[in-house]
């Protein structure tokens, strides 16, 4: 059985009195593409904030292979998630620096290499997302795609153990959305990293997802748990297949 890399026990979340989700049980293994989906705010983006250890739950766990997020010193809490990395929907670059002094900024801050070492290592972050030529560009010279690709680079800056992405597919075309996907799993492949996903984008987590849970904003709680094939196929809840059949004739 594969290494059960975060697991979540009971989980509610909640702003001041109000339940956005409540009892939420899954577990995301190690290597996997997880699939967060569900409708508009049914608080996909929320539960991204909890596994980041940004918004402590109002119940329930969240475990990092076995260590309590909120049970451990904040020292610790902030070790286990600078082993994060995080795309978020914009990109989030700096707009004042290029694309290699966006990616050198993390190992400017965390590690102790040389400043030759930490442009070697931002050239070849660029590298690894298709970016070889960009290195000196600013983030408005460059595509909304490209923009999404550093951004991903960035993330990657540190070595991360867990990539989360929030919509990544957000704002691109299909051409370009296709080519992230892509992106996404040769760096699954490549680097065997664990790799969370929020999104409601059909052809990109049918593409992408390993497996994936259902939120519903109705019920507010997990509906559904599986790959998105899978889930498409076999799972009995209407909520779920008018999900994942939306757009079909």
């Amino acid at each position: 059985m594969t290494e059960v890399h975060i697991e979540v026990s009971g989980l509610t979340m909640a702003y001041d009195d109000f339940i956005i989700q409540q009892n939420l049980n899954f577990k995301i293994h190690k290597g996997d593409i997880f699939i967060v989906m569900g409708g508009n705010g049914c608080g996909k983006s929320t539960l991204l904030r909890h596994l980041l250890g940004l918004k402590k739950p109002l119940a329930g766990d969240i475990y990092y292979q076995q260590q309590n997020l909120w049970q451990v010193s904040a020292k610790k809490r902030n070790a286990i998630m600078r082993a994060n990395g995080v795309m978020y929907q914009s990109g989030a670059l700096w707009s004042s620096l290029t694309l290699a002094e966006n990616i050198a900024l993390p190992l400017e801050e965390y590690t102790d290499l040389s400043a030759d070492e930490i442009k070697g290592l931002a050239y070849l972050k660029l590298a690894l997302v298709g970016l070889v030529g960009f290195e000196e560009y600013y983030p408005a010279e460059i595509s909304g795609g490209m923009k999404k690709r550093a951004g991903l680079a960035r993330a990657l800056s540190l070595d991360p153990d867990i990539l989360f992405f929030d919509e990544p597919s957000a704002g691109l075309d299909p051409v370009s959305a296709k080519l992230l996907d892509d992106l996404i799993i040769s760096i699954q492949a490549s680097l065997g990293t664990t790799i969370v996903v929020v999104t409601h984008d059909l052809p990109s987590l049918f593409a992408i997802g390993t497996d994936a849970i259902f939120l519903d904003s109705l019920s507010k709680t997990l509906i559904a748990q599986g790959a998105p094939n899978d889930l498409l196929h076999d799972c009995p809840h209407p909520v779920v297949q008018q999900f994942l059949s939306r757009g079909q004739s």
